[in-house]
C-alpha cells in the first residue's frame, strides 16, 4: 500500500476523550482501530468450563463498551476492528497486511499483557514502529519523584511524596475527526456468537446501580455522581455503605476498562471544588485515585510476582461454599451473591469476603483472586491481584494480622440487618440487628452454624459484635 497507514491496539483504552493513542503529531492518511479479545480469557478458570476466565458479567460489560466506542469512532470518520485470538499474533498480521507505519499501544502492567507487547516489537516487519504511550494514569513515570526501582514500601509513603512533588496534568478533549479507514477488512462479531452465556446474562434486579459500558455512560455517571448527587461532599462518610446507588462513586468499572481516566474524574472533582469548596470528602476521591496508582506502579515492579507461585492450586470444599455464596455466614453470603449476580460489591464487602476465605476458611489468597478476576466488572490486574495479597498480608506494606472479624464488621456496617435480609430474603423473618447476622442462635432449627476454621468460633466468642 502506498497511503501511511497506522493501527491503534486498544485495550483497557476505550474512549475517545484524553486517549493519547488518538492524538498524532504526524497524522496517517489511513488508521486502524483494533481489539483483540484474548482467547486465553475464555478457557475454563477451574475444572468447569462453563466458568471462564472472564465472566459472563465482565464480558457483556466489556462488549457494551466496545460497542459504545465503535459508534464514537465510526462519528469521526474510523471504525472499531474486533478479532478474536491471540493479541500479539492478530496484531502483527494486520500490521502485515496492511504494511502498517506503525502500531500505538498503551503501556500495561498485567505479565501477560507486557509479554504480548514485547512478542509484538520482536516479530513486525522492520518496516513498522511499535509506539507504547502511557495512557490511564494519573501521574506519568517520568513525573513520579523516586524511580521505579525505588518505589515506597507502603501506600502512605508513596502518597506523601506524590503529593509533595507532584501535578495532575489536565485531560484531554477527543479529536473532531480521524484519519479514515483504509481499504481493509472491518468485522464485529456479536457477543452470541463469543459467549452465549454472557448474551443472555442479566444482573439481578437487586442490585444498587444498573451499570452499562461504554465512555457515554461512565460520563454520566461521573456528572450524575459529582454535580446531581454532590459525592464530593459525602463521600469519606457514606463510602463503607452496602446498599443503593450513591454511596460509593461507582466509577470502578469505566476506570477498568478506560471508558473514564482517573484523569478525568480528578478534573471533575476539581471543578467541583472550585464551586463549593474543597472538604475531607472530596479530597478523599483523590485519595482513593492515588491507591489505584499506586497499586499500578507495584504491579509494574513486580511482574510475576503478583500471582504467588505460578501454578492456581487446587479448588477444595470450603472455597466452594465462599464462591457458592453457602458459607452459612450472612454477612458473606449475602455479599458473594451479590457479586455473582451483579459483577460488583463494595470495597467494605470485598474486605470481608477476602479476609474470610483467607483467615477464617485458611483457602489459599490466589483462588480468590482469581474468582473475582472472573467475576468483577471492574476487574484490573494492578488492584485486583494487589489488594488481595495485601489482604493475605504478602503484598507491599506485609503484615498478617490484617484480620475482619465478620460478626463485628457485619454489626457496625449492617446494624439492623437490612444489606444480609436484601440478598437472603430468608432472613426477613427474624428481627432487625444480630439475629440476622448469627441466624444459627436465632432459629437453630432453621439455620446451621456456619463453616469456619476451629479458631474462628473463639475469635467470635471472644467479640461477637
Amino acid at each position: 500500500m502506498n497511503s501511511t497507514v497506522d493501527v491503534v491496539w486498544l485495550r483497557d483504552d476505550l474512549r475517545v476523550s484524553d486517549n493519547p493513542l488518538l492524538h498524532f503529531a504526524d497524522l496517517p492518511e489511513h488508521l486502524v482501530c483494533l481489539y483483540v479479545l484474548d482467547e486465553a480469557w475464555l478457557a475454563p478458570l477451574f475444572d468447569d468450563p462453563a466458568e471462564t476466565r472472564i465472566g459472563p458479567a465482565r464480558l457483556r460489560f466489556l462488549w457494551q463498551c466496545l460497542m459504545e466506542l465503535r459508534g464514537e469512532l465510526l462519528q469521526r470518520g474510523s471504525d472499531l476492528l474486533v478479532r478474536i485470538g491471540k493479541p500479539a499474533e492478530v496484531v502483527v498480521s494486520l500490521a502485515e497486511q496492511l504494511q502498517a507505519r506503525s502500531v500505538r499501544v498503551a503501556q500495561h502492567v498485567g505479565v501477560e499483557e507486557t509479554q504480548q507487547i514485547k512478542a509484538v516489537k520482536q516479530t513486525l516487519p522492520s518496516t513498522t514502529e511499535l509506539q507504547c504511550y502511557e495512557s490511564g494514569r494519573l501521574i506519568d513515570q517520568s513525573s513520579l519523584p523516586f524511580a521505579l526501582a525505588e518505589l515506597p514500601g507502603s501506600f502512605s509513603a508513596f502518597r506523601r511524596q506524590v503529593e509533595q512533588h507532584c501535578e495532575i496534568p489536565p485531560s484531554h478533549i477527543p479529536p473532531f475527526t480521524l484519519p479514515a479507514w483504509p481499504d481493509a477488512p472491518r468485522g464485529f462479531p456479536p457477543l452470541r456468537q463469543v459467549c452465549k452465556t454472557s448474551a443472555d446474562w442479566r444482573p439481578d434486579p437487586r442490585q444498587g446501580l444498573h451499570y452499562v459500558g461504554g465512555e457515554a455512560a461512565g460520563r454520566e455517571r461521573l456528572n450524575h455522581f459529582v454535580w446531581r448527587q454532590h459525592g464530593p461532599a459525602t463521600y469519606k462518610k457514606t463510602r463503607n455503605g452496602l446498599l443503593g446507588a450513591n454511596f460509593s462513586t461507582r466509577f470502578s468499572p469505566w476506570l477498568a476498562r478506560g471508558c473514564l481516566s482517573a484523569r478525568q474524574v480528578q478534573a471533575e472533582v476539581n471543578a467541583w471544588e472550585s464551586e463549593h469548596g474543597s472538604c475531607e470528602s472530596s479530597y478523599w476521591i483523590g485519595f482513593e485515585l492515588l491507591w489505584r496508582e499506586y497499586f499500578l506502579r507495584a504491579a509494574q515492579l513486580e511482574g510475576e510476582a503478583l500471582f504467588g507461585q505460578a501454578q492456581l492450586p487446587p479448588t477444595n470444599a470450603d472455597f466452594d461454599a465462599w464462591r457458592d455464596a453457602s458459607t452459612g455466614v450472612p454477612f458473606i453470603d449475602a455479599a458473594m451473591l451479590e457479586l455473582r449476580s451483579t459483577g460488583w460489591i463494595s470495597n467494605r464487602a470485598r474486605q470481608n469476603v477476602a479476609s474470610f476465605l483467607v483467615k477464617d476458611l485458611g483457602v489459599d489468597w490466589r483462588l480468590g483472586a482469581a474468582w473475582f478476576e472472573h467475576c468483577l466488572l471492574d476487574y484490573d490486574v494492578a488492584s485486583n491481584w494487589g489488594n488481595w495479597r495485601y489482604i493475605a498480608g504478602v503484598g507491599r506494606d506485609p503484615r498478617q494480622d490484617r484480620y475482619f472479624n465478620v460478626l463485628k464488621q457485619a454489626g457496625h456496617y449492617d446494624p439492623k440487618g437490612l444489606y444480609v435480609a436484601h440478598w437472603l430474603p430468608a432472613l426477613d423473618t427474624l428481627p432487625y440487628g444480630l439475629e440476622r447476622q448469627q441466624p444459627w442462635r436465632a432459629a437453630p432449627a432453621q439455620f446451621t452454624p456456619p463453616r469456619t476454621q476451629p479458631d474462628t468460633w473463639a475469635r467470635w466468642l471472644i467479640d461477637p459484635s
